[in-house]
């Protein structure tokens, strides 16, 4: 479909402005009002601006040495750039860029910005076509019923497809071509809009059994058809899979058998019942998927009835619920009631790593990657072989992680090799980030006016936390450094960010690209100001950072960073696109899951566009003329959330969360009827989209 609008479309109402562009309800089930909320971290860390000759001359060594990496890796990039626009009278996107000297680009991003809008539909580039790959409800194991939204059952949604899908990653099946595992996140359930009769005061137990058999992962073998180009979900007997919240898992690392983690169900503290609020995730190089939970503690209830000092401060620094949880899961199982299970709540928030090439294997859950509100973690293999995983803390004034492993990666696809890279992420370094910026403090004023050299920038470092049973940060051990990172991390003095998400290293030029999402309270009293790292006071439209280790080194723990974007409308002065001309590029309004094509280009998916259009997914060159040259590829339906992404060469997948989660919009009232149309139920999906011509997306 073409980015113009279509006869008969009909243009919904605009979100309020709640947070952002985020509707109340999407507030609510999501992530529990966390907005509405103090943010949990009152820790007094300070931000250091390097004004001192010593610093900078210490960042310059640092950019000297990260240039001749560059240069001895040989990497060049060409790209190009998007970002989100508001529907107004804005003057549309230049498109010159499409063709240059009478050929095509080379940095595959060959296509014609989509137009902000607020449509009930999936709106692609010209050129492009689009079809649903899976929805909420499809079968995914062989025998399950077709999905019937008036007579749902707890058994029929665990042979389902959940709920609000996010991350989505394929793993190439062995020997078979144009044939994947896909595997999804199911992030949450918004069960105003499962149920007809959903009684929020006193919810059924039928409708509680159901939304945790629709949060989990779907393993599904997915199909290339050649001839049409949609990707096809086949029901395959060995490889389907549905994970729940009632899947056991595994706890491994160095805090598996903590007495943190011990219940009266599980006395050993490594034995958990399912994984919730997942995330962002990512693929690792042995073909396994690692999912982040996120928004765990508002499944929780009765924190206020903790007396502990101790176990009251945790509580507090994870954001726990002080009464009665919004859907009343204690009411059904007391693990949901920190009265009764105080325990249970730290056996959540951690990276869970599942094999989908494995049907039979048990998932894990990683202690030694810490645990927090886990948007996601990424990997690469660094020069000497060891695997370095990057992480995002999604909360105002957060922090942002890494984690580099004891033992190197081997290659190949043995069951020896696989078996040995699985256990990779229980051993190692865990890391938290401090940023410090390069330019004096009085430049940094919170307009987002650039410092006088022209850019947000300057150098960091990781701050080591623990490795294995060895602690670093002082009054804390090794098992509270990995079970309460937050606190342990508030100690060691690294910087608060805002909203830091998908953390992701590009592995063309081994650089890693973070999403800060948006931060309204920055500025506000009470509250820390403008640094150079998050410029803006009250920064609404969030940013994307650049951090480039010593050397090229993923293992290091120095670095040089910038900011490739500051995002929001072009053509107001707080933004920034890496330098290109703002006429050019696409508005783009907070930036949430990242992905890259195989040219290195970044791509960004959004969440809660605060330019009251839909939320959608750009794509902009990292080097070259076009650094920065932001461009819009596809908008998803109204009230919806643009997740996942997955970008192959001839083909995009886009996860659509939450369609038509509208103010004022329930299961009686529906404000979308996306994907199947007519008077129907929205549902949450994943999208396929590839050229036309079946030509290469990306070539």
């Amino acid at each position: 479909m073409s980015s113009s609008t279509e006869p008969g479309r009909r243009l919904l109402p605009l979100l309020p402005n709640h947070p952002l562009g985020r509707s109340a309800i999407t507030c609510k089930y999501r992530c529990g009002d966390a907005c509405a909320h103090e943010a949990p971290n009152t820790s007094g860390n300070a931000y250091f601006g390097d004004v001192v000759g010593e610093v900078v001359r210490r960042r310059g060594l640092l950019k000297a040495g990260a240039v001749l990496a560059v240069a001895g890796a040989g990497v060049g990039l060409v790209g190009a750039g998007t970002a989100a626009a508001a529907p107004s009278a804005q003057a549309p996107v230049q498109d010159a860029d499409v063709e240059i000297a009478g050929g095509r680009r080379r940095d595959g991003l060959n296509f014609k910005a989509v137009a902000p809008n607020t449509e009930d539909r999936v709106v692609v580039a010209d050129g492009y076509e689009h079809s649903v790959v899976i929805r909420w409800g499809d079968p995914v194991i062989p025998g399950a019923p077709a999905f019937d939204f008036e007579q749902q059952t707890a058994a029929a949604q665990a042979q389902q497809f959940g709920f609000n899908n996010d991350f989505c990653g394929l793993v190439p099946l062995p020997g078979r071509a144009n044939r994947w595992l896909m595997v999804s996140n199911h992030e949450y359930t918004t069960e105003e809009f499962m149920f007809r009769d959903w009684d929020a005061a006193n919810p059924k137990r039928e409708h509680v059994e159901i939304a945790w058999a629709a949060h989990g992962l779907s393993v599904v073998v997915v199909e290339r058809d050649r001839r049409s180009g949609k990707l096809l979900p086949r029901l395959d007997r060995h490889y389907n899979r549905r994970i729940t919240l009632t899947t056991p898992f595994k706890v491994t690392g160095p805090a598996a058998g903590s007495k943190y983690l011990k219940t009266s169900v599980d006395p050993t503290g490594t034995k958990v019942l399912g994984t919730q609020n997942n995330c962002a995730g990512g693929v690792t190089p042995w073909g396994t998927i690692l999912s982040g939970e996120e928004n765990f503690n508002q499944y929780f209830a009765n924190g206020n009835t903790v007396t502990d000092p101790a176990t009251k401060e945790r509580l507090t620094r994870y954001g726990l619920a002080s009464g009665t949880s919004t859907r009343k899961w204690e009411r059904f199982d007391k693990r949901f009631d920190v009265a009764q299970e105080p325990n249970e709540v730290n056996r959540f928030g951690w990276i869970v790593e599942i094999d989908p090439l494995d049907p039979t294997s048990t998932p894990v859950k990683h202690t030694a990657l810490g645990r927090f509100k886990h948007e996601g973690a990424n990997v690469i293999i660094a020069r000497d072989g060891r695997v370095v995983a990057y992480m995002g803390d999604d909360e105002r004034f957060d922090y942002m992680y890494k984690f580099v492993s004891d033992e190197k990666y081997k290659p190949g696809n043995s069951r020896f090799a696989r078996e040995h890279n699985k256990k990779l992420l229980d051993k190692g370094t865990l890391y938290v980030a401090k940023f410090t910026g390069d330019s004096p403090a009085a430049e940094i004023d919170g307009t987002g006016k650039l410092p006088a050299d022209g850019e947000f920038d300057g150098t960091g470092e990781w701050i080591p936390l623990a490795r294995n049973d060895k602690s670093f940060v002082p009054g804390f051990t090794a098992e509270e450094v990995y079970v309460f990172t937050r606190l342990a991390a508030d100690k060691v003095g690294p910087t608060k960010m805002d909203r830091p998400e998908d953390v992701e290293p590009n592995p063309r030029n081994r650089r890693v690209y973070a999403a800060l999402t948006n931060n309204t309270d920055r500025g506000k009293a009470g509250k820390e100001g403008a640094t150079e790292i998050n410029p803006r006071l009250g920064n609404k439209h969030g940013h994307v950072l650049e951090l480039e280790e010593r050397r090229g080194d993923n293992t290091a723990t120095t670095f040089t960073w910038k900011l490739l974007l500051v995002c929001g409308d072009p053509t107001s002065a707080d933004t920034y696109f890496g330098g290109y001309d703002k006429t050019q590029v696409s508005p783009i309004s907070c930036p949430d899951n990242v992905a890259f094509d195989s040219h290195g280009n970044l791509w960004i998916s959004t969440d809660g566009n605060a330019l009251k259009s839909n939320d959608g997914l750009f794509a902009v060159p990292v080097e070259g003329r076009y650094r920065g040259h932001v461009k819009q590829f596809l908008t998803v339906p109204k009230g919806a959330e643009t997740c996942g992404p997955w970008i192959e060469d001839d083909f995009v997948l886009v996860s659509v969360q939450h369609p038509g989660e509208i103010d004022g919009a329930s299961a009686n009232n529906p404000l979308s009827h996306w994907p199947d149309g007519g008077t129907s139920q929205p549902r949450p999906a994943v999208v396929v989209s590839w050229r036309k011509d079946r030509g290469r997306v990306c070539g």
